[in-house]
């Protein structure tokens, strides 16, 4: 483990946060005599952020939680121009109101990490739209492309790789690195903020900012990223079949979200721990040494752990509760994802597959044949072959008829009426 000094610091490496640093003495040296600022940007480009997002929210946190002050810059303006990092095509442009809905959408989210307010240390949230937006072409290419060396950009692996695939990289997308190396310049002059976060496929843009500051400004600015997080298979941290793990629940429900941690691989259970929960060193290093059937303690530890962190204490229990009932008691819990039907549109049946669909556990239905075909679909715990079967009333037990994707995704259809 890297030796650092100030609290914050040594809280990140300690836990697994450090990738890559541009000064990490110098920072260190700042960080352990005064309260720092420290900004991580999010652009817009969905309702709702990801578990791609949660490592970055929980420097954020971590950084208020040491005594410092941790901004939120919503990307208002670099969502118009699309961050080129890690992507093989060109982005499709947003409309202005419709990223205006999303920062409204996504911001609820930091609610549940960050507080808020005009304290010293509390977080604020600011959109880079305040300043990008009133940017005038030419002063700006003068004073600040000036200051951008084409040899060197071309050079940033969220250029350069791009074009060894020989594929297209707008000059729209050519200036993101310019706008986003500008925030961290406008963050320093506005709120003193000194460090830049973001995962590692960011450390070119963080990087020109710190060097732009240098230029401009005469100040030593920093920069930090955390590592590409993957599975203990290789696979990148939140891609499963579905889809991605969203932050909102009204894209992913509390259960589901706690689900998706229950059933972390044995191997990273410790180390998303570090990562995404604030569990104490000292308890995780208890739980690595368990083997076999006990390392499902530290599995529910970090599902409910997880889930209190995103979506409160009450939902989190409930969701533990649901998925004992549902796996150990073999009873469906009241917090299993569920929709509701009127009991009249059951008199005819609907389709499996159009049911499956519905319900959540597909998102397509051929996707749902798929699964029918392979044995993983049921219904009231029985398997369903057959993907003509009509689904009617008489399948209802209680007022309810429950669905299941394989042994570990369930649904509940709330027959009313």
């Amino acid at each position: 483990m890297t030796k650092v000094q100030s609290e914050f610091l040594n809280i990140l490496a300690s836990r697994g946060f450090l990738h890559q640093c541009t000064d990490l003495s110098g920072l260190d040296a700042i960080a352990s005599k005064n309260a720092i600022t420290v900004y991580n940007g999010f652009d817009a480009t969905a309702d709702s952020l990801h578990i791609g997002n949660l490592l970055t929210i929980m420097v954020l946190r971590w950084v208020q939680k040491t005594g410092n002050r941790p901004i939120v810059l919503m990307g208002g303006g670099t969502t118009k121009i699309g961050d080129p990092s890690g992507k093989d095509e060109v982005r499709k442009l947003i409309k202005s109101d419709a990223i205006s809905a999303n920062i409204s959408s996504i911001q609820k989210t930091f609610g549940n990490f960050l507080t808020f307010g005009e304290d010293d240390t509390d977080a604020i949230l600011v959109n880079n739209a305040d300043w990008l937006d009133e940017l005038h072409y030419i002063p700006f290419l003068r004073e600040i492309g000036s200051s951008f060396s084409i040899n060197r950009m071309l050079t940033m692996d969220s250029v350069k790789s791009r074009l060894d695939r020989e594929q297209p990289l707008t000059f729209l997308e050519f200036n993101y690195m310019i706008l986003q190396s500008y925030d961290f310049v406008e963050l320093h002059k506005r709120y003193g903020c000194v460090l830049q976060t973001g995962g590692s496929d960011q450390w070119g843009n963080i990087v020109n900012g710190v060097d732009l500051g240098r230029r401009l400004l005469g100040t030593e600015l920093y920069g930090w990223t955390c590592p590409l997080i993957t599975t203990a298979s290789g696979q990148k941290m939140g891609k499963t079949e579905a889809g991605a793990v969203w932050l909102n629940p009204d894209r992913l429900s509390p259960y589901d979200y706690y689900q998706f941690w229950r059933n972390t691989d044995d191997a990273d259970v410790t180390r998303f721990l570090r990562l995404f929960t604030e569990v104490s060193l000292d308890e995780i290093q208890r739980l690595e040494v368990l083997e076999g059937a006990e390392i499902n303690e530290a599995k529910k530890l970090l599902a409910f752990e997880t889930t209190q962190l995103l979506h409160g204490h009450d939902a989190a229990t409930l969701a533990e509760t649901t998925s004992r009932q549902t796996f150990e008691l073999g009873t469906p819990g009241d917090g299993l994802p569920s929709i509701e039907i009127d009991a009249s549109n059951l008199d005819n049946g609907i389709l499996l597959p159009d049911l499956l669909v519905r319900s959540g556990l597909t998102i397509s239905k051929g996707e749902a044949r798929r699964l029918i075909r392979g044995g993983g679909a049921r219904v009231n715990d029985n398997k369903a072959m057959d993907d003509g079967l009509l689904i009617d009333n008489t399948f209802a037990k209680d007022g309810t008829i429950k669905l299941s994707s394989g042994k570990k995704k369930h649904a509940l259809v709330i027959v009313k009426g």
